[in-house]
Order: structure tokens, then sequence, then C-alpha cells
């Protein structure tokens, strides 16, 4: 599905300044958001692996078809960074206490434990996968593009909002993260 950042742009992100960190992780974070707040519904269809920021698109989406082969983790705090980014959308969809554990231990979880906190909706067998997307695309479809438009806004409004102002909070810790040593080593 996607394995997350390019590992080895990142690295080079240590010749970056401050306030370039700083703007290439608000463009990440922007872009999370945009894909959040699509009016459309976004279906993911999960084969193999779905790592760090791929766990992070996952979790942006509105509809998670995994087959049970597939696997997830939130791998950053490995690399010495952090989850910045995806956080807000990722506790949003699996709440705090297994974000805890899953982003503090970077474990690969597989797709019925990601459906079981909330990050999958469906898990099924690799042959099945096509269909069981096929058929979500068609409930999708069905439904009235302004209801379905509509229905996703509401549920980002009457959803508990994060503390604060998120975007800056996430950006700002990713980019200090990449330059750290630790970061840098990772």
């Amino acid at each position: 599905f996607c394995a997350g950042a390019d590992v080895s742009w990142m690295s080079r992100t240590i010749h970056y300044s401050e306030a370039d960190n700083l703007r290439d992780a608000n463009a990440a974070a922007h872009m999370f958001t945009t894909i959040d707040r699509l009016p459309v519904p976004l279906i993911a269809r999960v084969h193999g692996a779905a790592l760090g920021g791929g766990a992070g698109l996952a979790a942006v989406c509105d509809i998670v078809v995994a087959e049970e082969e597939a696997m997830f983790a939130f791998t950053e705090v490995k690399l010495g960074i952090v989850p910045a980014m995806i956080s807000p959308f990722v506790v949003a969809k699996i709440g705090s206490s297994a974000a805890r554990e899953l982003f503090l231990t970077a474990r690969l979880i597989a797709a019925a434990r990601a459906r079981d906190i909330g990050v999958v909706h469906a898990v099924v067998a690799s042959p099945l996968l096509d269909e069981t997307v096929a058929a979500s695309v068609g409930d999708v479809l069905a439904a009235g593009p302004e209801a379905t438009a509509a229905a996703k806004a509401l549920i980002r409004h009457v959803s508990p909002p994060p503390h604060g102002d998120v975007h800056a909070l996430t950006a700002r810790t990713i980019a200090a993260r990449r330059v750290s040593a630790e970061g840098q080593e990772g």
C-alpha cells in the first residue's frame, strides 16, 4: 500500500534550514488535512504494508478495505522521529489508548487488529479484495452525492476537536525531529 516517507530523502533534511523543514512539514500536514476534508468518500484498498505515513493515509480514508495479510505500523519512533502530521487523524480514528501503544512501540499489527482498533473497516482474503472495494464504491455511488458530502462535513464538525492548533504543533514537531541527532541516526 504505502511504506511512508522516503527515508533516503528524509535523511537529507538535515541539510535543510529549520525554515525549509518547517515549510516541508507544513506542506505534508496540509496534504493530510486536504485529503481528510475531501467532500467525496475516499476508499483505501490496502494490499501489503501500510507503514508510517502510509498508515496515516489509511487513517484519513473514509472506508478502508484490507487484505488479511496486510500489516500496519506507526514506525516513526524507530527512525528517531514521531508520527506528527498524521497524529490528529490517527488519534481521531483509533483513540489515544491504541495510539499510545502503537506510536510508542512502532509495533507491526495485522489487518485484523487494525480493524479492531478502527483503522480498517473490512478485512478480506486477497482474492476478495477488489470485489469488496467495488461493493463499497457501489454503496457510495448509490447515495446522494450532496448528502454524502454533507454527512462527511457533519462528522468533522460533531467530532471532538483536537486541542489547540495541531497543524502548527505537528509541523514544528516533525521539523525539529528530522534535524535532531537521533532523527538523523534513525
